[in-house]
């Protein structure tokens, strides 16, 4: 985990903090979490190991020195990694290249799938560090099966390599609420590109003028200050029972995304009772199944009818919900990643 900058790699955070609760928890094997200066904790239960030779990294940029750093000085932390029979890295990028044994999970293939998103310098990157490590590796794991077929596809990975294992949801924390639901819509996302909030800022301007009093409610850091139309309210980063409350308050959430290799937000909402409305996009209708209203991501005016409906009607997206985000656990997550490691083994 020594890649980990918290609170600023989004979903892929989200993955390697429940895999290791989930190890901890499930895990028959001997464990080590490797963590880095910035994320002391992070281990999640599992033994830890702060890794102090790697450099201090507390923002993106600093990330990329310190792993800049790692590569062309492996030599002390190597040491660190003496006596090991097997590495995973969660986090994609294998720092430092190790002469063991190596797991890696490909979160997407983002770059070669919308590379317009990206800089020549980012894809360069992304060519070299996640490319690299996945090609290197084992075993690769991928959280969809969306991603597994990019990976066999576009990197020419045998498929007998690369395993597909959905994420968990800690439902310790993520379930229903007391409180009544409110007028609002909830998106919890940064503003990428990707993430698509244009179009939703468009569909919500199509909502209010039928539900003048209707509120999109964002989440996330990033956003700035605008400008915004009118009913958007922008809360920024939240910590962890606060998101929780606007998932149990929430009327509707919204995802618009136009690509993900998983969709977890979704199934957080799901297991807090809020209805989703999503987008029909890449892996996020594997996530969902028939749990969610699913839209066209690109069209405004699609975007504003189905979550129209989806407030007129929500009961039925309710109970699906529920049930839906129930067959994800952390705990099951950790097992099918133990039964990778043992075959490895």
């Amino acid at each position: 985990m020594l890649t980990l900058v918290p609170g600023e790699i989004g979903g892929a955070e989200t993955y390697a903090r429940g895999l290791t609760r989930g190890l901890a928890a499930v895990g028959s094997l001997d464990y080590s979490a490797f963590v880095p200066p910035a994320a002391p904790g992070a281990g999640g239960g599992l033994p830890e190991v702060l890794v102090i030779e790697y450099r201090r990294a507390r923002s993106l940029p600093q990330r990329f020195v310190a792993m800049t750093a790692a590569a062309l000085r492996p030599g002390p932390l190597r040491r660190r990694y003496a006596g090991l029979d097997l590495v995973h890295h969660p986090l994609t990028i294998a720092v430092p290249p190790l002469a063991l044994p190596t797991v890696v999970t490909v979160h997407d293939l983002q770059h070669l799938d919308l590379p317009h998103l990206f800089s020549r310098s980012e894809r360069l990157f992304r060519r070299r560090a996640h490319e690299g490590s996945a090609r290197r590796a084992i075993a690769v794991i991928v959280p969809s099966q969306f991603v597994r077929r990019s990976v066999v596809e576009q990197l020419g990975l045998p498929p007998e390599r690369v395993f597909a294992i959905p994420h968990g949801i800690d439902h310790e924390r993520f379930r229903p609420g007391t409180e009544s639901r409110e007028g609002f819509l909830l998106y919890p996302g940064r503003p990428w590109p990707h993430k698509n909030h244009a179009r939703l800022f468009e569909a919500l301007v199509l909502l209010r003028r039928e539900r003048p009093e209707l509120e999109l409610v964002l989440t996330g850091g990033g956003h700035g200050r605008g400008p915004f139309p009118d009913g958007v309210r922008v809360r920024g980063l939240v910590g962890p029972a606060e998101l929780v409350s606007l998932y149990q308050r929430a009327a509707c959430l919204v995802f618009p995304s136009r690509y993900e290799g998983f969709g977890q937000p979704p199934l957080e909402a799901m297991a807090c009772g809020c209805p989703v409305a999503a987008s029909r996009a890449t892996a996020i209708p594997e996530a969902v199944g028939d749990a969610a209203a699913l839209f066209d991501p690109e069209d405004p005016e699609d975007i504003a009818a189905v979550v129209s409906a989806v407030l007129e009607s929500p009961a039925r997206l309710v109970a699906a919900g529920l049930a839906r985000a129930s067959a994800f656990t952390w705990a099951e997550t950790a097992r099918r990643h133990e039964a990778v490691y043992s075959s490895i083994l």
